[in-house]
C-alpha cells in the first residue's frame, strides 16, 4: 500500500478554512480610531489653517481625502491572498531601499523642518520611511519562517536579518529620523525573539542598541536639547521644552471630563503642529481622561484582535507577518502618546489613525488591510 504523499505549502494553503468576512472587532476598532481621528483633525487643524493659509478647512479636507483613500487600499489589501502577500514579501526591502536612497538624492528627495524625508510626487509628497515599516514586517516575516532553524545561532541566522534592516535604519538615520529609527530597531527585535531567537543574543543587541541610542544623542546637539527639556520642560518652556510644556498643560486643562469638544484654547497657536504629533493631547483637552481611555481602549482592542490573529494562523509566515504589523501600530502609538505625557524624550511620529498626514495614514491602513486579509484566514 502507497504512503500517502504530504501536503505542499501551496495545498496547505489552499486547504487553510477562511472566513468569509474579516475580524470585526479590528475593524471596529479602527473604525472609531478613524472617526475620532476626522473630527479632532477638523477641530483643532481649523485655527491653525485659517491663520497660515486663509482657508480654514485646508487640512480638513486633505485629511477627508487621505481616510478616503486609504479606506479604499484597505478594502483592496483585505482581500488579498497569502501567497500574493508572500510574493510581495521577496521585493519590499529593495523597493525600501530604492526609495529611501531617492529621498537622500539632490533634486529629488523634499526638505521641510531641517530634515529631509519626502519625495515630491506632483502636487502631492510622500515620505518613504512611513511604508518602509511595512516593507520591514513582510521581509523579516518571510526571511524568519524560512530559516527559523539558522535563528539560534547569531552569525548564521539573526546577523543577516538584522543587516538588511540595519542598512534601512541607516539611511533613515541620515533624512534624519530617529523615532522611526527605533521603532524599526524594536521591531526587529520582537520578531527575531518571536521567530525563535535567543534570549541572550536579543538582549545583547537591545544593550547595544540603547548605546547607540546615547551616542546618537551625544553627537546631535538638538537630541540632547530635547532630552534635557524631557528631564525638565519647564526648565526650557520657551525653546525646546515649549511643545511638551504646552502639552502637559492641555492636559491638564482637561481633567476627567474634558473642557468640551471644541473649546480648546491650546489648539489656538499655542500648541505648536497640534493635528499632527500632539493631537493626543488636545483629545485630553478637550475630552478630558474619559475621552483619553477610550482611544486608548480602542488601540487596546486593536492589539488584542491582532496578536489573536498571529496566535491562531496555522502558517508560519502568516503568524509572523500578523505580529510584526499589530506591533508597528502599537509601538508607534505607545511612542507617540509617551511623548505626550512627557513620558518619552520628543520624537516627530505621528499617532496611527488620528494624526493628520496622508503618508502615515496611508501606510497604517495598508496594515490594516493585511491584518484582515489575514483574519479571513484563520478559522
Amino acid at each position: 500500500m502507497n504512503r500517502l504523499r504530504p501536503l505542499s505549502r501551496l495545498q496547505e494553503r489552499v486547504m487553510m478554512p477562511r472566513l468569509t468576512r474579516p475580524d470585526f472587532w479590528l475593524l471596529s476598532a479602527v473604525a472609531g480610531l478613524l472617526g475620532c481621528g476626522i473630527i479632532m483633525v477638523f477641530n483643532v487643524s481649523y485655527f491653525q489653517a485659517g491663520a497660515r493659509y486663509g482657508d480654514p478647512y485646508l487640512f480638513f479636507r486633505k485629511h477627508l481625502v487621505s481616510v478616503a483613500g486609504g479606506i479604499l487600499v484597505m478594502l483592496v489589501v483585505s482581500r488579498l491572498r497569502l501567497e500574493m502577500l508572500e510574493r510581495w514579501a521577496s521585493i519590499t526591502l529593495p523597493v525600501c531601499l530604492v526609495a529611501l536612497l531617492a529621498v537622500l538624492t539632490p533634486g529629488v528627495g523634499v526638505e521641510r523642518g531641517g530634515a529631509q524625508r519626502w519625495i515630491a510626487l506632483g502636487g502631492f509628497s510622500l515620505q518613504p520611511s512611513e511604508f518602509v515599516k511595512l516593507g520591514v514586517v513582510l521581509f523579516l516575516a518571510r526571511w524568519i519562517s524560512r530559516h527559523r532553524e539558522r535563528l539560534p545561532s547569531f552569525i548564521d541566522g539573526v546577523l543577516p536579518a538584522l543587516a538588511s534592516v540595519g542598512f534601512c535604519c541607516a539611511l533613515i538615520m541620515g533624512q534624519p529620523d530617529f523615532g522611526t529609527t527605533v521603532i524599526l530597531g524594536a521591531l526587529a527585535l520582537l520578531m527575531l525573539f518571536v521567530g525563535g531567537a535567543r534570549p541572550l543574543h536579543v538582549g545583547g543587541l537591545l544593550i547595544a542598541g540603547i548605546m547607540g541610542m546615547v551616542l546618537a544623542v551625544q553627537l546631535a546637539p538638538y537630541r540632547m536639547r530635547r532630552l534635557l527639556a524631557f528631564v525638565d520642560p519647564f526648565q526650557h518652556s520657551q525653546d525646546s521644552g515649549f511643545q511638551l510644556v504646552q502639552s502637559l498643560i492641555a492636559f491638564g486643562s482637561g481633567g476627567a471630563t474634558g473642557v468640551g469638544l471644541g473649546q480648546s484654547k491650546q489648539k489656538m497657536m499655542f500648541l505648536p503642529e497640534a493635528h499632527t504629533d500632539f493631537i493626543f493631547a488636545l483629545v485630553g483637552e478637550e475630552l478630558g481622561l474619559i475621552g483619553a481611555l477610550i482611544v486608548l481602549t480602542l488601540f487596546a482592542v486593536v492589539a488584542v484582535r491582532g496578536f489573536r490573529i498571529a496566535a491562531r494562523h496555522p502558517d508560519p509566515f502568516a503568524s509572523l507577518l500578523a505580529f510584526g504589523l499589530t506591533a508597528v501600530l502599537i509601538l508607534s502609538a505607545v511612542v507617540n502618546i509617551g511623548v505626550v505625557l512627557g513620558m518619552l524624550p520628543t520624537k516627530g511620529l505621528p499617532l496611527p489613525f488620528l494624526s493628520y498626514g496622508g503618508s502615515a495614514l496611508l501606510a497604517t491602513m495598508i496594515e490594516v488591510g493585511v491584518l484582515a486579509a489575514l483574519s479571513r484566514m484563520t478559522g
